[in-house]
């Protein structure tokens, strides 16, 4: 007995130091223990040649405005304002101008433009043009003329590069940023700390020093824009490297840019489907090589080019990674389906976390494409030995400093959310049955950040990407305890979705050091460690997925071009709907290209024009440089609530009754006694406390109540980043809705006990919050003495006991229950502001969940719990 004691204490001091350390790499990777940045050695890299004209003032000289009117070419602000909401909000033009014919509109508005033609022939001739005009050219591919409507791939660039609102966060030379003054954890996040920018600028300063690099990163998919007719759209998108992550993730700062419509012709001509499928992979690269040809020469010579604030540099723009889905990658790079588009592992090999592999070689992939002056016969025989498809000179061929088989970067969104992650669920649906994983489903207490599917996940049919990362947010917890077929230890099944979980949530860290990359790769280990669970299940024969073998990929890519939000598929998604399917729905689907390409000229001209006149209502100053530093990852927020209460008068008894606040009374009691006695040398026993509590007396009879407390978005990169919602805490009694009744909502949340919110360690504490309230004004002089600092909001919290020292070993979870003393809850008022933020706990359902357990009901209902760790980042990085 004494020596499973002893391995149980040694068990439990094995967590304890694994604990933390790893809480010491997430403060590492956090920033908490600060940044050293060490410059690229050679400090001509990157410097300004000369100043010219600000983008702005530019700009402003080609308006011709002879008049002081900041709205030119429009009449005033009003018409301004008019012609800004035509044309970004989506208003088709016979709308405009059906409700500009309305007798008096034009009148009362004071508009010079009685139509959407007027309107157009302002914006075609009044305003500069911000952005490329678009081009219409044909390739011919297997005696066939194509067309394709493109852009100048430089002056997209330029429009990108001399953009005034990027002009003070550009990064222009690459970096090493580190967390220690040893300079041993490196860091990487932003494309300009990792390696492919370091490397890449040694090899270019060896022919031709003092360049600043501009690293052109291209996305394309193909995608529908009608519902029925099977109208489809092919567009290229650039962004560069240069701009920071977190604003080219953001659509609306309009860091993309459309570069091509490539055509979308599916050959139906051409019978035989090996042909066709040559023949459009052909059509692709003669597409992309014509609009990427100028990269060649000036990729090595460089251009003298102009940032938002006027400063000159001679800047090499160089084709640095691709962004596409599987489908896309093979096309790229003209490797076979069901190979890895990156290395030479074997297709049979691809499920194996031990199989070696190398990037493809790309001289010997070179040597064969050289070979199509030989004929076609040792073309195609020189392109298989090399292990890739026929391509006649794909765009990559001639692009300086150009290696496409590393350009390929990871894709979170269809590697692991439509690839690994739909997969998981196919598993678990068939190892653990889809009514009982529905039923629990059904029956998850709510939060903030989960969405709760009614009718369970297994029904489910063409499932999102946000779909599945709503489901990751509860996946693990609700497989916990479900009896195996067969009487299978369920150890391994929950050791695999852990694993493979928590790949996708490290995966997804803006900033990665050494250390954090480490712990992915142990993820991934972890996963396939166990995965051969499926495989005993009977539900996988093997594990040979291409996407899976992706994953091993991961950590090598984060270190070359920074970390997967520099180049996730998920913002070109979502460009699609800008940039394809509102401009399709813009025209009269006559010769489409023409008018798509039109109104989005006008668009970016509208929005260039936006960001002049905002420029000079903010005084025509030009910004402070800006000086990029790892993304903050303690999650900095500001909590908020209403100016006002949800219910102004709320009496005791109805929180007793109403919301849940059983001992309300005295724990309010016990708190004013508390406070009103902090600075006494001696702290208060709990006896001594309970008895001058009894003494309390309460000048009030009802209280103001509030209903939530939100926690709201800090702009603390200085993007300008608009606020938004990140985090709430519901506390609310059961209520009409309409038609129907609103049940009572009491969220769990993490509660600071140190005191101190932004402290977040061993001294916080899991409790349920039953009322969020304050007191009224005249009440506080009588309960409190005049030297006490009295907190303006505060909250009734129900307990649940302190945190264990070690999670479980099979997934990781913390388990809670309630707090409990003499069979009754342990309850206590604290200020609202020792609320961290709010935390998701799973029922612990058993072997087969209660039927008569409810999502409203199911936190009484239940007795034992666990943590939630995967309802965000942030809450991840906390108990991992």
């Amino acid at each position: 007995m004494d020596a499973i004691e002893d391995l149980a204490d040694e068990d439990e001091a094995g967590w304890e130091d694994q604990r933390r350390a790893h809480q010491d790499i997430q403060a590492r990777v956090q920033g908490q223990r600060g940044c050293v940045v060490v410059p690229y050695p050679d400090l001509r890299a990157g410097q300004q040649i000369t100043r010219g004209c600000a983008a702005n003032a530019e700009y402003e000289a080609h308006l011709a405005n002879e008049e002081e009117n900041v709205y030119h070419p429009f009449a005033s602000k009003m018409e301004w304002e008019v012609a800004r909401w035509a044309k970004l909000r989506g208003l088709s033009s016979t709308a405009l101008s059906d409700l500009l014919a309305i007798e008096g509109i034009s009148e009362r508005l004071s508009l010079s433009f009685k139509n959407a033609n007027e309107l157009n022939a302002i914006v075609d001739h009044g305003l500069p043009t911000g952005r490329p005009k678009f081009k219409r050219e044909q390739i011919v591919v297997a005696g066939e003329a194509f067309d394709i409507y493109y852009r100048d791939v430089i002056e997209c660039v330029k429009s990108l590069y001399g953009d005034p609102d990027f002009a003070k966060y550009l990064a222009f030379a690459p970096e090493r940023h580190y967390s220690d003054e040893d300079e041993t954890i490196r860091l990487f996040h932003d494309m300009h700390t990792g390696k492919w920018w370091w490397d890449t600028q040694k090899k270019l300063d060896k022919d031709n020093p003092g360049g600043t690099i501009i690293p052109i990163i291209i996305s394309s998919d193909k995608t529908q824009v009608t519902l029925f007719r099977n109208k489809s759209v092919y567009p290229v998108y650039l962004t560069i490297g240069n701009i920071p992550k977190e604003i080219r993730r953001k659509p609306s700062r309009g860091a993309h840019i459309l570069l091509a419509y490539l055509p979308c012709t599916r050959l139906q001509h051409i019978t035989n489907k090996a042909s066709r499928r040559r023949t459009l992979a052909n059509l692709y690269h003669a597409c992309l090589r014509r609009v990427l040809a100028p990269l060649k020469s000036i990729g090595v010579d460089g251009l003298r080019m102009a940032s938002g604030d006027g400063a000159l540099r001679r800047c090499h723009p160089l084709f640095a990674s691709f962004v596409g889905d599987y489908p896309e990658q093979l096309l790229v790079t003209g490797i076979k389906f069901g190979e890895c588009p990156k290395c030479d592992v074997d297709a049979d090999d691809t499920g194996s976390n031990t199989a070696p592999f190398h990037l493809r070689n790309l001289t010997k992939v070179l040597d064969a494409l050289a070979a199509l002056d030989e004929g076609n016969l040792s073309f195609v025989r020189a392109c298989a030995a090399a292990g890739i498809k026929p391509i006649v000179h794909p765009f990559w061929e001639d692009l300086p400093f150009t290696n496409i088989f590393r350009a390929i970067t990871p894709d979170v969104l269809h590697q692991l959310y439509q690839g690994l992650i739909k997969h998981l669920l196919g598993w678990l649906s068939a190892a653990c049955g889809g009514a009982e994983i529905d039923a629990r489903c059904r029956r998850l207490p709510p939060n903030h950040h989960i969405h709760l599917f009614s009718k369970g996940i297994t029904c489910l049919s063409r499932i999102s990407g946000t779909e599945h990362a709503q489901i990751c947010c509860f996946l693990l917890g609700i497989v916990i305890g479900i009896r195996l077929p067969n009487n299978l230890n369920a150890g391994r099944l929950l050791r695999a979705v852990q694993g493979l979980l928590d790949f996708l949530y490290l995966a997804q860290y803006p900033c990665h050091s050494l250390e954090s990359l480490q712990l992915l790769d142990d993820a991934l280990d972890l996963f396939h460690e166990n995965k051969d669970i499926f495989i005993d299940l009977g539900i996988r024969s093997n594990f040979n997925l291409p996407k899976l073998h992706a994953a091993r990929h991961y950590s090598a890519m984060i270190m070359m071009f920074g970390t997967t939000d520099n180049y996730n598929t998920e913002y070109t998604e979502r460009l699609h709907i800008d940039f394809a399917k509102d401009a399709y729905r813009a025209t009269n689907h006559k010769d489409e290209f023409v008018q798509m390409t039109r109104w989005l000229e006008r668009k970016e001209k509208i929005m260039r024009h936006d960001k002049y006149i905002n420029w000079r209502c903010a005084g025509a100053e030009e910004t402070m440089p800006y000086h990029s530093r790892p993304p903050d990852m303690t999650f900095r927020r500001l909590q908020s609530v209403s100016k006002h209460p949800t219910a102004k008068a709320v009496s005791i008894d109805k929180l007793i009754e109403d919301y849940g606040a059983t001992y309300f009374r005295e724990a309010l009691a016990r708190y004013i006694t508390q406070l009103n006695h902090a600075s006494d040398p001696i702290p208060l026993r709990s006896q001594t406390l309970d008895v001058l509590a009894q003494d309390v007396h309460f000048p009030f009879r009802t209280l103001p109540v509030f209903h939530r407390v939100k926690w709201l978005s800090v702009d603390a990169r200085g993007h300008g980043d608009a606020t938004a919602t990140l985090d709430s805490v519901h506390a609310r009694p059961q209520c009409n809705s309409g038609s129907s009744l609103r049940p009572r909502r009491s969220d769990t949340a993490l509660v600071s006990i140190s005191g101190n919110p932004d402290v977040v360690s061993i001294e916080v504490r899991v409790g349920q919050v039953r009322v969020i309230f304050s007191l009224p004004s005249k009440s506080v002089p009588l309960l409190f003495s005049p030297t006490v600092k009295v907190p303006t909001h505060f909250a009734y919290i129900e307990w649940f006991e302190p945190f264990t020292s070690a999670p479980d070993r099979h997934h990781g979870l913390y388990k809670l229950s309630r707090s409990l003393r003499g069979g009754e809850k342990v309850a206590s008022i604290v200020p609202l502001a020792n609320i961290v933020r709010s935390v998701h706990l799973m029922p612990n359902f058993g072997a087969v969940v209660p039927r008569e357990w409810t999502s409203d009901t199911v936190l009484d209902n239940c007795n034992t719990f666990w943590l939630n760790s995967y309802i965000d980042r942030y809450t991840f990085s906390l108990f991992k």
